[in-house]
């Protein structure tokens, strides 16, 4: 089994809305350099301006809770998530374990 981590974001609007969401994007992928524990990581942005969705997702996948852990206290982490609140509006977050499939 693996450890799915989910999260969502409604981003603040602006004119720096989407360069925001680039560098932000952008930090994001660069742990997957610099925190041991992350077995895959993917960003996507929402394909089209919808007010009731949110505006991009993270799915992420760690080998058990404590890689997660790890991940979540991660000093690299914790900048990326303190710009992250700076031009968020919301955040919404889900963890649960994937059977994986033989």
């Amino acid at each position: 089994m693996i450890l799915r981590h989910i999260v969502m974001w409604k981003f603040k609007e602006g004119p720096d809305k989407e360069e925001n969401i680039e560098t932000f994007r952008k930090g994001l992928l660069s742990l997957t350099d610099c925190v041991p524990g992350i077995l895959s990581m993917q960003f996507g942005k929402q394909m089209k301006e919808n007010d009731r969705n949110c505006d991009a997702v993270l799915l992420m996948d760690f080998a058990d809770e404590t890689a997660l852990r790890n991940y979540l206290q991660h000093p690299e982490h914790k900048k990326v998530s303190a710009f992250c609140k700076s031009i968020r509006e919301s955040r919404h977050a889900v963890d649960f374990w994937v059977e994986e499939r033989e």
